[in-house]
């Protein structure tokens, strides 16, 4: 299982995936905003995501858990 972090304290501008789905290594599961910038968020491994913790509109800091892929 592998917990996918925030790498800085952003707003959620979009949700990529749903809960059940598969991911391949490399695709975007948010893409976070911040300073006007858009930042992906990418998955490092292959496998479904189990777990969403992220909604659009919310905000995460550096460290939170965005999603779970096992």
């Amino acid at each position: 299982m592998s917990e996918v972090r925030a790498e800085i304290t952003a707003n959620v501008w979009q949700v990529k995936v749903e809960v059940g789905q598969q991911v391949s290594a490399g695709d975007e599961l948010v893409i976070l905003e911040s300073m006007k910038m858009e930042i992906p968020v990418l998955c490092p491994v292959a496998g479904k995501v189990v777990e969403l913790r992220v909604a659009p509109e919310t905000q995460v800091h550096e460290g939170d858990v965005i999603a779970v892929v096992e």
